[in-house]
């Protein structure tokens, strides 16, 4: 489970620490996607498998089907962890989440998310004020 969140700088070859405590989750490898808010979704290759094999099969049609297969694996990157404990992150999804210096890697349960600092800043807020109206919700059922 990844949760937490962490203030980083990448460098100048753009490589960004990964969280020391999340190392171990991700040595096998780690798969990085456009996040759907502008960030970038990093999963660990045997959630990434998870999530592969939901999106090859189920309920849609099956040109839907291959549409969104598009859109998800298109735009994947399949990525290892260096021996400083860095990934580079690749060029197209740093400008996609407009992430250039500062960076914060959030942890999202069984996933990470990599945001722009400002854009998570707001994204944050905007999650805490909501979250309590969704707990709220849930437990009326």
């Amino acid at each position: 489970m990844f949760f937490g969140e962490f203030e980083y700088k990448i460098d100048e070859k753009g490589r960004v620490p990964v969280p020391p405590k999340f190392r171990q989750e991700l040595k096998y490898g780690v798969v990085l996607t456009p996040g759907i808010e502008k960030c970038i979704t990093a999963y660990p290759l045997p959630e990434w498998n998870k999530l592969a094999a939901t999106l090859t099969t189920g309920s849609i049609t099956p040109s839907k089907l291959r549409r969104l297969n598009r859109a998800v694996f298109a735009t994947a990157f399949s990525l290892n962890i260096d021996g400083q404990g860095r990934i580079a992150l690749p060029v197209p999804l740093r400008d996609y989440a407009k992430i250039e210096d500062e960076i914060v890697i959030a942890g999202a349960n069984n996933y990470l998310e990599l945001w722009n600092k400002k854009q998570w800043e707001s994204e944050k807020a905007a999650s805490q004020e909501q979250a309590w109206q969704i707990i709220e919700s849930l437990e009326r059922h």
